[in-house]
């Protein structure tokens, strides 16, 4: 048999051999999921994530035929339940549910993961913003007399946090940094605990979530003064915007997002996203948002990677120059 006789049978014999292979890649995206799919989130139960990701496993399941399982993994910071996450078979089986704290955190604890080059976003599903509030028997009835006081007295006002590098940390130095003012920072583990010290009157302000302050706002136990968001809050619709009041430019959101180990199908993940998108889009999910101080956060895959690289030198900055430490 001619050399090129035999090459060109050998190449056929290989394309037959190989095409259900080639088949079976090219259709990943439409086989996707043929078993359970995992959602890790790096929290505990309860709290802000957990249940958004119970939320959308139960639709997910519904809609991809398949058990949907959330597997809560906390501990060091997130890192653990994220490191995780990071090593998994990058399949689309194994996703990452978390916030905004995936970018600070690298900044505050040592990783074996690279936060942004290890990951690729997925879906965008939600934001929370904070709302500066006072224990009534502060002095001040806004931003600007808050201020006031703290430029009278350096130091001697004290806000509490759910610990120290939690956004609603971050939000009271970037205040400080803005305004140039110094108060005094009390960590707390956990938001609860922090904002009912705050209305017991062992701190004077706080940076709270919707969810936790709004009862005591509303209440008459604690007064807020302003919004982290850059417009005004549709439940606090009097209450104006830190930007408004005095400190322009300043804006804190907690985003929330669905994560993929890096080298993900792109066809899977467009998949995975384009349901996490429905989910989010249904008139149930909205009102289950709002009740928690939430909002739908709609964001384009590529434009979000930039995103978190932007909070990531952002807060990296307020991190750096606040000398920002774990308890």
């Amino acid at each position: 048999m001619k050399p090129s006789r035999r090459a060109a049978l050998l190449v056929a014999a290989a394309g037959i051999a190989l095409s259900p292979f080639a088949s079976a890649f090219a259709q990943g995206a439409a086989r996707f999921p043929d078993h359970p799919i995992r959602i890790v989130v790096p929290f505990p139960p309860g709290g802000s994530v957990d249940p958004l990701a119970r939320l959308i496993s139960q639709e997910m399941s519904k809609t991809f035929n398949q058990q949907v399982v959330v597997d809560n993994r906390p501990g060091g910071n997130t890192v653990i339940g994220t490191d995780y996450a990071a090593k998994a078979p990058a399949d689309g089986y194994t996703l990452l549910l978390t916030a905004s704290s995936h970018v600070t955190n690298p900044q505050l604890v040592p990783t074996n993961y690279d936060a942004l080059k290890d990951f690729v976003p997925v879906a965008t599903v939600s934001t929370a913003d904070m709302i500066l509030v006072t224990n009534p028997s502060v002095p001040a009835h806004n931003l600007k007399e808050l201020l006031a006081l703290a430029k009278a007295k350096p130091g001697a006002l004290n806000f509490s946090s759910a610990g120290s590098g939690n956004p609603n940390h971050l939000a009271g130095e970037l205040m400080n940094m803005m305004a140039g003012v110094k108060t005094t920072h009390v960590p707390y583990k956990g938001g609860a605990p922090a904002i009912q010290d705050l209305v017991g009157g062992q701190v004077q302000f706080s940076f709270g979530s919707p969810i936790i302050v709004l009862p005591f706002i509303k209440a008459g136990k604690l007064n807020a003064l302003a919004v982290t968001s850059p417009q005004r809050m549709a439940i606090l619709p009097n209450v104006p915007t830190m930007a408004e009041s005095g400190l322009p430019g300043y804006e804190v959101r907690i985003w929330y997002a669905m994560l993929a180990p890096a080298n993900t199908p792109k066809d899977v993940v467009a998949k995975i996203g384009n349901e996490v998108n429905r989910i989010m889009a249904l008139p149930e999910m909205k009102e289950k948002l709002d009740a928690a101080g939430m909002e739908k956060f709609t964001m384009p895959s590529d434009k979000f990677a930039q995103q978190m690289k932007v909070d990531m030198e952002k807060f990296g900055k307020i991190i750096k120059e606040a000398n920002v430490k774990l308890d």
